[in-house]
């Protein structure tokens, strides 16, 4: 499928066709998984395909990163081993010692570890802004700032930021705008189209969307820096395996009817919450109370499967409820077919603890998966008591 061709496809279409042209060999309709390590050259220098190492290339992979450009409008698309090492080639490939981050006040445990400990440690500089109030990022950026980091919906207190306001921003400053737009998915929420410079997504979530792989994407409309990034990615080699790649790919497919049934289950949890004795505070950009709301429902399709609560009886009550949930998985991670529950304090957000990214103790945060809302709902109000 030409760049020109996917200009006239809906989202839903692309997902299932750009990148994934039958098997030109066989006519297979799945793309093939690649297992290989090298490929044999045509005479010195003669590379089929333009492959001589899987590390540098595999067709696999090529086929993932041509739909995940596709999929968020953007001309270059790089998949990764992780989100994390998505996110570590993005920071060195941009930015040097002596260089200055914005970062939000509210993000994945992990995204803060890396700037807080390896980052710092290397040079770079950080500070930390309000992203849901552009005034407080544009008063955080300096002369030595390169990039102004957002999550929207962020995790895990679903704090909504203004794209738009914020590409003004990061334009008039010289500042990359990035967006972590993993909450959100390409099919829920677009940022390079309002503006956003590149965007980061940890692939183990909705786009792999079955608990079954780990992988990372970075997404840009910039071609020279789509470049450099290819090449810090070949440089530095945390690199999508093929079989990863595939099950990215797979799962992809049925992003959008995922999507579709997260959003509509997630609405439902967050309105039985919001009326729950034991529950302090809901925390969901589907709902018309959340300060967000307004600017989500102008910039995203829908709100996404992610639901925060608070519980009126703090933390050993919050921890409560995470053990007593049958249906809802006790795990970390999210973004499955399947519904998992955890507390952010104690686990994934553990690292952020004693910094200005320190989340409620008495948090708790749902993945909401595609199981039959009802059933969600009785096992919810079970284990609230």
């Amino acid at each position: 499928m030409s760049e020109h061709e996917q200009h006239h496809y809906a989202f839903e279409t692309l997902a299932i066709h750009a990148g994934q042209e039958a098997d030109p060999q066989t006519g297979a309709v799945v793309t093939p998984i690649y297992q290989v390590s090298t490929f044999k050259q045509d005479g010195v220098g003669g590379l089929r395909g333009g492959y001589e190492y899987s590390r540098s290339a595999n067709p696999t992979r090529t086929a993932l990163e041509e739909n995940l450009a596709a999929l968020d409008g953007g001309r270059r698309g790089l998949a990764f081993a992780s989100g994390l090492a998505a996110e570590d080639t993005l920071l060195r490939t941009v930015t040097k010692p002596g260089d200055h981050i914005v970062i939000p006040n509210d993000a994945y445990g992990g995204t803060f570890r890396l700037f807080s400990k390896v980052l710092t440690r290397w040079g770079v500089e950080w500070s930390v802004a309000n992203t849901h109030d552009p005034e407080s990022v544009r008063a955080a950026v300096r002369p030595n700032t390169k990039v102004i980091w957002v999550e929207t919906p962020s995790n895990p207190l679903m704090g909504i930021a203004d794209i738009s306001a914020l590409a003004h921003i990061s334009h008039d400053t010289g500042a990359l705008l990035v967006i972590d737009n993993t909450f959100a998915s390409p099919y829920l929420q677009q940022p390079l189209a309002l503006g956003a410079d590149v965007v980061v997504y940890s692939t183990t979530k909705y786009m792999g969307g079955h608990s079954d792989v780990v992988g990372g994407a970075l997404v840009t409309d910039d071609v020279t820096l789509g470049e450099e990034l290819a090449y810090h990615q070949n440089a530095m080699g945390a690199v999508a395996g093929p079989f990863d790649s595939w099950l990215v790919m797979r799962g992809i497919k049925t992003l959008g009817v995922r999507m579709d049934r997260h959003s509509a289950n997630a609405t439902r949890i967050a309105e039985f919450l919001t009326g729950h004795p034991k529950v302090a505070q809901v925390y969901y950009p589907g709902l018309p109370e959340h300060p967000g709301h307004e600017i989500a429902a102008k910039q995203m399709r829908a709100f996404g499967g992610m639901v925060s609560f608070r519980h009126r009886d703090g933390e050993e009550a919050a921890i409560q409820v995470c053990n007593r949930a049958e249906l809802f998985t006790l795990g970390e991670s999210l973004g499955g077919v399947e519904s998992l529950i955890e507390h952010p304090g104690r686990m994934t957000h553990a690292s952020a603890a004693g910094s200005p990214l320190e989340v409620p103790s008495d948090l708790v945060r749902l993945s909401v998966g595609i199981e039959s809302v009802d059933d969600l709902l009785a096992d919810l109000q079970r284990a609230l008591g």
